[in-house]
Order: structure tokens, then C-alpha cells, then sequence
């Protein structure tokens, strides 16, 4: 056999695996608005806690409709104002005085970032501690440029009580306008849900968790067993650690979703380039090796099919394509998920070779102590350096 014929072979079943035996992640069938559960008799209290470091062109969209949602039982906001220097707070206090909500919000000053923490998590823990004195039945772990529909909090808390879940997370709908977006976005949550399938997530049996950390519903009691925000307070891949720790405690959902959507734009692929790389290097362990190993993979995986399918001959010719195709094909539920065009399929080895340059930028950033950049704060440990 030639190397081309191999590498065809080889590229034709990783994705004949990835779509029969890897979950069935690609079919995008994790969605809150698929089998809604019953509501329960009695409306458990609830407490949100929004992190915030310069959000005033989102925050009031955010915390407004947080306090807006249409939830039957005990509600209040508390929003932690992490040293923001353009106003973050005051903003949303005048959001929630505009709703006649003054009283269900609560904005915390943050307290200057202690060693061994990073910003959002440190945030976080300040918030919780804040909503202790309310002891509520749930907390609601949510980002400062995320929008919640108004039946959001009751359709997520309906899921946890109804099918006994320590956590409920929803995969917030990102912006998905600008040609970037685009391009890139639809793919973004696809590989998301390739790296942590969520049907295997949600399957109380399969050691798999994970969790989007821009909407979190934790149960408070199992929060803390799990050892609360301290317990993954360095972590730069924050969801997902805390998916980890409360899957320990009981059974876990995680799916896509319309009632939660980013309100943060992308223009550019650079600025998507730089979210992603905040993190990709991170969930290598930072070890080089594993970095080999994942661009070969990727060139393998995604970029083989298509140069052997317009270059190659032969028998590699036609495994090449079908490889292509199988890709192509894999995509299209995610695509339609965000309304998207079905031939950006054929578009996946371009975004896969873009998404393993956002992986070797994350792992040269770290390299040059900037890893894990995020509002001007570099978050990666400094002893993996």
C-alpha cells in the first residue's frame, strides 16, 4: 500500500468511528427544547452570580434579563463588579432601578485578586459566599454577556428537579452575523461537543462530564460538597473542571440551547482566534508532546481528505473523498442549528487547520507568559512555564 492510500484509509475510519461510535455528538440531539420535563409542585429558591470586569456595553442586557425572568419561586441577582473601571456597576444598578428591581440585585465590589486564582473564579467565590446568607436551593453560575430568556431559570430548574441533576448547563447560542462568525462559530461549539459528547455527558453511567460555563445551574448543597469555586480556582478551562467535580456527586445535562444567547460579537477571525487560544494549550495539560500529537492528528483528520481527494489517484482518490464527505456530513446538524448554509460542510478542513493555528498561538503564548489572557490578566500557572 502507498503512504497516500494509508493515510486515506486511516482518515475514512476515524471518521466512520467519529460518527457511529463517538457518542453520536455530531447529531447535535442534546437540546432544552426537546422533551421538556414537568414543572415542579413547589418552586425550589434560587441565587445568580454574575462575574463582571468591564462588561458596561453588555451588562445591562445581561443582569436585565436575569431580573426579568418569569420564575415562580424566590429570586435575587448578585452581580460582582471585579474591579472594572468603566462604570460595570453602576450600569446595572440603573438597569435593575429601570425594571423596579433594586431590591432583588445585589453588586458586590470585588476584593483584589489573591495568588492562586484566577479573575472569573475568584469573582465567583466571592459571589457565593455573598449568597450563603440567602441559602438557596440553587445557584445560578452565569457570564456578565450572556441574555437569558424569561423562561429560562424555570425551564432549567424544572430539568434538575424533574430528572434529580446536581447541575443543568446550556451551551449559550453564540453570535453567529459577521462573516468570522460565520465561518468559524457553528465549528466552534461542533468541536466542543466532539472533545466532551453530551450525550455521553448526560449519561449518569459514562465518566464523561463537562459544562459551558456561560449558563450553570448547580444544586447549592452539592456545590459545596463538591468543594465549591475553591476547589478549581486555578483552572483556565473552568466549566468543564466544575462539570467534572459535580458529575462526582450526582448526574449532570448539558445541551444547546436558544433561551441563552452571547451577547459578545466577533468581527474578526483574529478576535476569535484570541478567545480560543485562551484556553486550547490548557486543555493539553500544556504538554508539547500532546501538541505534536494534536496537530498531526488534525492534519490527519481534517486536512489528508480533501489534498487527497483534488491530488491523489486511484483507490486513495475515492477514500479521500468519502472521508471528505463523512466530514461534510457530520457537520451539517450543527450548521443547522445555526441556520447556516449546509455546504460550510465543505469548508471544515479550512476551519480545522484555522482552529490548529489557534492551538499552537495558545501554546506560544504561554511560552511567553501571556497564556490564558483575559481581561488583561494572564491566568496560566506560572510554574508550567
Amino acid at each position: 500500500m502507498t503512504p497516500a492510500l494509508v493515510i486515506a484509509a486511516l482518515a475514512l475510519l476515524i471518521w466512520a468511528y467519529l460518527l457511529a461510535g463517538h457518542g453520536g455528538f455530531w447529531l447535535a440531539r442534546e437540546r432544552d427544547d426537546r422533551a421538556e420535563p414537568p414543572e415542579p409542585a413547589a418552586w425550589p429558591s434560587v441565587a445568580a452570580v454574575v462575574p463582571a470586569r468591564n462588561e458596561a456595553d453588555v451588562i445591562a442586557r445581561s443582569v436585565g434579563g436575569l431580573l426579568a425572568q418569569d420564575y415562580p419561586g424566590a429570586f435575587r441577582v448578585i452581580l460582582v463588579d471585579d474591579n472594572s473601571e468603566d462604570g460595570t456597576g453602576d450600569v446595572a444598578r440603573k438597569a435593575a432601578a429601570g425594571l423596579g428591581a433594586d431590591e432583588r440585585l445585589k453588586v458586590l465590589n470585588g476584593a483584589p485578586l489573591p495568588a492562586g486564582w484566577t479573575g472569573k473564579l475568584w469573582a465567583v467565590s466571592q459571589g457565593t459566599a455573598e449568597a450563603k446568607a440567602f441559602a438557596p436551593d440553587y445557584l445560578l453560575l452565569t457570564d456578565a454577556d450572556i441574555a437569558h430568556s424569561p423562561d429560562n431559570l424555570r425551564k432549567l430548574v424544572a430539568r434538575a428537579e424533574a430528572e434529580g441533576r446536581v447541575m443543568v448547563s446550556l451551551m449559550a447560542r453564540l453570535t453567529n452575523e459577521t462573516w468570522a462568525e460565520k465561518l468559524l462559530v457553528p465549528a466552534f461549539v461542533f468541536f466542543f461537543d466532539m472533545l466532551y459528547p453530551f450525550g455521553w455527558v448526560n449519561n449518569p453511567r459514562h465518566k464523561m462530564a463537562a459544562a459551558a460555563g456561560g449558563c450553570m445551574l448547580v444544586r447549592r448543597r452539592a456545590f459545596e460538597a463538591a468543594g465549591g469555586i475553591e476547589s478549581i480556582r486555578g483552572e483556565i478551562i473552568d466549566d468543564c473542571a466544575l462539570g467534572r467535580r459535580m458529575k462526582a456527586q450526582g448526574p449532570i445535562w448539558l445541551g444547546l440551547t436558544d433561551r441563552a444567547v452571547s451577547l459578545r460579537p466577533y468581527q474578526s477571525v483574529a478576535e476569535i482566534g484570541r478567545m480560543v487560544s485562551r484556553s486550547a494549550y490548557a486543555q493539553l495539560g500544556y504538554s508539547p508532546w500532546l501538541l505534536a500529537g494534536t496537530i498531526a492528528g488534525m492534519a490527519i483528520v481534517y486536512l489528508a481528505a480533501p489534498l487527497l481527494a483534488i491530488f491523489a489517484s486511484g483507490l486513495a482518490r475515492w477514500l479521500g473523498l468519502a472521508a471528505w464527505l463523512a466530514m461534510a456530513l457530520s457537520f451539517q446538524p450543527m450548521l443547522a442549528f445555526y441556520r447556516r448554509s449546509p455546504l460550510w460542510g465543505l469548508a471544515l478542513p479550512v476551519i480545522g487547520a484555522l482552529y490548529t493555528g489557534f492551538t499552537l498561538q495558545s501554546a506560544i503564548q504561554v511560552w511567553q507568559g501571556r497564556g490564558g489572557m483575559w481581561k488583561g490578566r494572564a491566568q496560566a500557572a506560572p510554574e508550567i512555564l
